[in-house]
């Protein structure tokens, strides 16, 4: 376990040089791209004025894209509880978050019935511990819903989602940089700009969205190790894992499609472990064109920007602190 514990402040470091690599990337790629066009327009200071729409491109795209983000309760169609409506439930969240030295979340409940789980919130006093009947009825016990919450609760002692955010900013930026390029229809002549800034914001999207769920993966883990610290049985978080697990695999993929938005920040995640095929044809009888290759991408890009570690190592993990403590 020591071992592991250091590992998370030397991935949080390469992560955080990596990241301002990849920033850096991306504004000298938009800039170079801009005073090549003015350069070739011959205009006196191309140099400034390329980092002057550089500046402007980015703050514009970064504000358009948090404007545009809904709350995570909305996405998850939750409703806000107090003690008199769930007090158990109520009592429950208030221990753990003595134990882990947090302010008491407002806790919301979704009717829906994916099992979903996650903790919303950049500060530890407005967080809101989100939970859906999903969860609550295929987890048996108040010590597995205990571990859970736990689990979601370490996220905030770990302030996870403040430091996920920052570093997923040239990711943000990027990706609604190439989401506006893409909208631009019958671009003509300002291809020569759309085109290499697409490129840019593509490749560092990819790279930048890769090293963050890396890092995603190992908080993951972290707060697996403060959940066992707290409830002091690595088996009966395991046992909730499993259970959360078999029932998102059961789930169809439709409802697992509605969850989307919320997979990276739940416990575990909310995405189809294959493609669902759709047979085309009158009669369903033909393949999809290059559904071989389809599926392949679909396994790799599950790979590369895979947020949580897989389940099956998560609870070989957990069995090897129950060990430790035998």
């Amino acid at each position: 376990m020591p071992s592991r514990q250091w590992s998370l402040p030397i991935q949080m470091l390469l992560t955080i040089v990596g990241m301002a690599v990849v920033t850096i990337a991306f504004l000298c790629g938009v800039w170079a791209v801009l005073y090549g066009i003015l350069s070739s327009l011959e205009v006196s200071t191309a140099a400034s004025f390329a980092g002057g729409l550089t500046t402007l491109t980015v703050v514009t795209i970064g504000y358009l894209e948090y404007k545009q983000v809904d709350t995570i309760e909305r996405i998850a169609d939750a409703t806000h509880v107090d003690e008199e409506d769930e007090p158990e439930l109520y009592e429950l969240v208030t221990r753990v978050a003595a134990q882990l030295d947090v302010p008491v979340p407002t806790i919301a409940l979704s009717d829906r019935q994916t099992p979903e789980a996650l903790a919303v919130g950049f500060r530890p006093e407005n967080v809101h511990l989100v939970l859906s009947r999903g969860t609550l009825d295929t987890i048996d016990g108040r010590a597995e819903l205990e571990a859970v919450i736990a689990h979601e609760l370490a996220h905030v002692k770990n302030r996870d989602a403040m430091v996920m955010t920052a570093l997923s900013l040239p990711v943000i930026l990027a990706r609604g940089l190439g989401t506006r390029l893409a909208d631009i229809e019958n671009p003509g002549g300002a291809a020569i700009v759309i085109v290499p800034l697409g490129l840019i914001s593509t490749l560092i999207w990819g790279t930048g969205k890769a090293m963050t769920a890396r890092l995603s993966r190992a908080r993951e883990q972290a707060a697996d190790r403060a959940a066992v610290a707290v409830t002091g049985s690595p088996s009966v978080l395991a046992t909730a894992l499993t259970k959360l697990d078999r029932n998102i695999s059961d789930t169809p993929n439709q409802d697992l499609r509605e969850a989307s938005g919320i997979s990276s920040l739940s416990i575990l995640p909310l995405e189809p472990e294959e493609l669902e095929k759709v047979m085309l044809g009158p009669e369903g009888e033909r393949e999809p064109s290059y559904w071989w290759l389809r599926q392949r991408l679909y396994r790799f890009e599950r790979w590369l920007f895979r947020t949580h570690p897989p389940t099956e190592e998560r609870i070989e993990q957990l069995a090897a602190y129950e060990r430790q403590q035998d």
